[in-house]
């Protein structure tokens, strides 16, 4: 439905700040935008508004080129509704005026009744009244899909909606969203640096870094099997060991391992040689016997404890994180340490 096709953007004589970028974003589908601060997640989402035009590279929704070097479809012309972080509500309108902002061209009968229709499925039916600083952050940011949802985009882009909102409001207005979202059948593109936030909301990923696409996929298939280590760390956490592979196993300060290959990947099928490996926390326990270590730090997580431990081989020291729901283990003593899940083989590129 939209497709990017190696999209720049640079400001000379700076880098570029979107470099290359090509994915899809398949009908009805939601995928969130993910990446560091200063990663050009924002100029992405303003290139597909229409906000920025792309220095090279193409922008299509169907049929449409709505962005290349020679054409430019006008942002108003694209049918894209926009939820940025601060609201962007109008202070001296209530709730109705705001949602009926976007709906002027209907005459008063048909956007009232519009706007009535829209507030009562995000939840503010009788709010109609109240003006922005009357409500809750999660109601103003309610307010803010409403009006987004209203002239019924075919298009939804939202800049970090929820990061303003405390953590449990965060987590129920989300799901609340994904959900409206999901009934509409309105395709959405979520910006945030959340890896949480991306890996709860969306169906896809796309993973930048210094405004180069990463890595693109569901967000079962980014955390379980990132492309390389900064994917690796930035999806969750990750302990990142060196190790000489043979075939489908390979040595390691944590012994011998075998690797996944249920990619079908030539990175994830070494034959032999010097290789990067990521293990999640959640993928090794302790046990009566494995590899020796001492406890150096520990975290507590409520449902969990993240203990960072040390290894002392030959070849040196390495910190391996552990998440273990075992009792509050003692900083300074002996545990063996166990590999229970998968081993991932990493890109060095």
């Amino acid at each position: 439905m939209l497709e990017l096709s190696q999209v720049c953007k640079s400001y000379a004589p700076l880098e570029p700040v979107v470099s290359n970028l090509s994915f899809r974003l398949e009908r009805k589908q939601l995928l969130a935008i993910l990446g560091p601060s200063g990663c050009g997640k924002t100029t992405l989402l303003r290139l597909i508004a229409g906000l920025e035009r792309p220095s090279s590279g193409q922008i299509r929704f169907g049929w449409q080129l709505w962005s290349s070097a020679s054409d430019f479809v006008a942002p108003e012309q694209r049918k894209i509704g926009l939820v940025f972080q601060d609201y962007a509500l109008f202070p001296h309108l209530d709730v109705l005026g705001n949602v009926r902002f976007g709906l002027q061209g209907l005459g008063k009968p048909k956007s009232l009744a519009r706007a009535r229709e829209i507030l009562e499925r995000v939840g503010l039916a009788g709010f109609e009244g109240r003006l922005p600083h009357q409500l809750s952050g999660g109601q103003q940011q309610r307010v803010a899909l409403a009006r987004s949802l209203a002239p019924d985009p075919q298009l939804l882009l939202l800049d970090e909606p929820f990061s303003s909102l405390d953590a449990a409001l965060r987590t129920d207005t989300r799901a609340e969203v994904r959900e409206l979202l999901l009934q509409s059948q309105i395709p959405a593109i979520l910006v945030t640096h959340d890896q949480h936030e991306a890996l709860s909301f969306a169906d896809q990923i796309v993973v930048m870094r210094a405004g180069r696409l990463e890595q693109h996929g569901t967000p079962q298939a980014v955390y379980h099997h990132p492309r390389n280590a900064f994917v690796a760390q930035f999806v969750g956490k990750s302990n990142l060991i060196w190790a000489e592979a043979s075939g489908s196993t390979a040595q390691s300060c944590l012994g011998s391992l075998e690797l996944d290959t249920s990619i079908q990947n030539p990175v994830q099928n070494p034959i032999s040689g010097k290789i990067l490996l990521s293990i999640r926390p959640e993928d090794l326990a302790f046990a009566e016997s494995g590899i020796p270590a001492h406890i150096l730090h520990r975290e507590f997580q409520g449902a969990f404890t993240l203990y960072t431990c040390l290894l002392e081989s030959n070849s040196g020291t390495q910190e391996i994180v552990v998440q273990s729901k075992v009792g509050w283990l003692e900083v300074g003593i002996r545990v063996h340490l166990v590999v229970t899940g998968a081993v991932q083989v990493l890109d060095q590129g």
